[in-house]
């Protein structure tokens, strides 16, 4: 998989993929990240990026020329599959959204800046809008890293024990079960005796009713409808 990032602040984004998992990504040639500056398609000695909005307003849009060379840039190097912008009112991202993205091979990601972008790269370029909840925040660069790390998880060789994301919170619409490790006592607390019995069936089925059993406490949005 490649995934090419477009921001106006590339350093936001040094950190996220440069450690971890990420890495281990690119270390095996799983995955490659790219960040593109946006700045580097911009004309004139200022690289302008952004400018006044049309019928006046609070806050500066970004130009649709800047955005459009980046992605005909990288459009005629290979096939993209989404072009996607991270916004405020996209659909809210998912665990579903994150596996069907990693079945991917090359993703954009044009992260929003100031008041958003001229309504015509969203009409031109853009196949998929996402959002990571319902706040805002300064740029779409936390959120492409957001999404970026809930995809590349996913693809096989990532992670060391391929089985972890499988049971994963939200993959089976439940929250995970509570997990313990060694000491299995410690100042008075025990871990739950069925977990050290070896009983895989028996192991299983706790597992499951503590997932609905926390589902129901602390999510019970996402049983709506469900049959258990």
């Amino acid at each position: 998989m490649r995934i090419d990032i477009i921001t106006v602040v590339p350093a936001l984004l040094e950190g996220p993929f440069s450690h971890s998992i990420l890495k281990r990504a690119e270390d095996k040639g799983i995955a490659t990240v790219r960040v593109h500056n946006l700045r580097d398609y911009a004309g004139g000695k200022q690289k302008q990026v952004d400018d006044y909005a049309f019928g006046g307003g609070a806050g500066m849009v970004m130009m649709i020329e800047p955005i459009a060379k980046c992605i005909e840039a990288l459009k005629s190097e290979r096939e993209y599959d989404e072009v996607i912008y991270m916004s405020p009112d996209g659909k809210t991202f998912s665990q579903s959204m994150a596996n069907e993205l990693s079945l991917r091979q090359n993703i954009i990601i044009l992260c929003g800046h100031y008041k958003g972008v001229d309504e015509r790269v969203r009409e031109k370029f853009i196949t998929r809008e996402i959002s990571i909840g319902d706040y805002v925040l300064s740029g779409g660069e936390l959120a492409a890293a957001v999404v970026a790390d809930a995809i590349i998880r996913l693809i096989p060789g990532v992670l060391n024990d391929e089985t972890s994301a499988l049971t994963d919170s939200f993959q089976d619409g439940l929250l995970a079960p509570p997990v313990y490790t060694r000491p299995a006592e410690y100042q008075g607390m025990k871990v739950p005796e069925v977990l050290l019995s070896g009983h895989q069936a028996k192991i299983e089925n706790w597992r499951f009713e503590a997932s609905v059993r926390r589902t129901k406490e602390r999510r019970p949005d996402l049983l709506s409808g469900k049959e258990l």
